[in-house]
């Protein structure tokens, strides 16, 4: 088992640890399921933030989600792609971290979230902190301990 004996780890900003907004890819609200398939498939990652015009988090969109609205009886109904907007499909209900949070917090969140979105006070989108980063710190951390 490791022990952390300096507690300043957890107390750490949460901006340390956050990708920038400018290096995440997302969608906006009013785009169609179509081109939010098409980044998501182009980027590789299965989930990305969907923004409004003035970049405030409105939610997060995944390949499943899409998937799931097209779904018909018999078959995929893909031609329904460009109809489908984000803002119909999307999840609302996420757990967000804001720029002032401590470290720790993040943490909690992140045991059972591949990341979460980072957004300043009035909601708009600063970044996401991925596990994969955190861990990543994590190590450093003990190994320059020892």
């Amino acid at each position: 088992m490791v022990f952390v004996n300096n507690r300043d780890f957890l107390f750490t900003p949460v901006m340390d640890y956050t990708i920038p907004a400018e290096k995440v890819a997302h969608v906006q609200i009013g785009n169609n399921a179509e081109h939010a398939l098409l980044v998501l498939t182009k980027t590789g990652y299965s989930a990305i933030p969907v923004l409004d015009a003035k970049y405030h988090l409105k939610g997060l969109i995944g390949i499943g989600m899409i998937t799931d609205s097209i779904l018909g009886l018999e078959r995929i109904e893909y031609e329904q792609l460009a109809d489908l907007k984000v803002n119909t499909i999307m999840q609302t209900d996420l757990p967000t971290i804001k720029t002032t949070d401590r470290f720790q917090k993040a943490l909690d969140l992140l045991i059972n979230h591949t990341f979460l979105c980072v957004i300043e006070e009035d909601g708009k989108f600063a970044g996401i902190m991925t596990r994969r980063e955190v861990l990543k710190e994590f190590k450093k951390y003990i190994y320059t301990s020892f």
